[in-house]
């Protein structure tokens, strides 16, 4: 039995919310002030900053501040977990969709 990757309890809670997911997703595109992001939201700034909190807490981003602005980047290498849990099912997946894809031409040939 193939066990899947070890996960990063901290790493998956953090992108467990849809808003922090979104969050990421922004900052893929670089580096961005708080106010921005949450400009992007139609929740509060407190709920902004708790969000990055956590992301911070987990490493999935980073701050630095720059006068009295913090500007909050992706720490890509912090996702590798999530993409090494997923990869495993992706083999899964490409197992399942290669028997059906042989099963519909065999039935084709019918």
């Amino acid at each position: 039995m193939l066990l899947a990757p070890e996960r990063d309890p901290e790493v998956f809670g953090a992108i467990s919310h849809l808003k922090r997911r979104q969050m990421l997703d922004l900052l893929a595109d670089g580096e961005r002030p708080v106010h921005e992001l949450a400009g992007h939201f139609e929740i509060s700034r407190p709920a902004v900053s708790q969000h990055l909190r956590i992301l911070l807490d987990a490493g999935l981003v980073t701050e630095r501040r720059q006068g009295r602005q913090r500007l909050y980047s992706l720490a890509p290498e912090r996702l590798e977990p999530v993409r090494d849990w997923i990869s495993h099912y992706e083999r899964f997946w490409d197992r399942h969709l290669q028997r059906l894809q042989a099963q519909v031409a065999k039935e084709g040939e019918s």
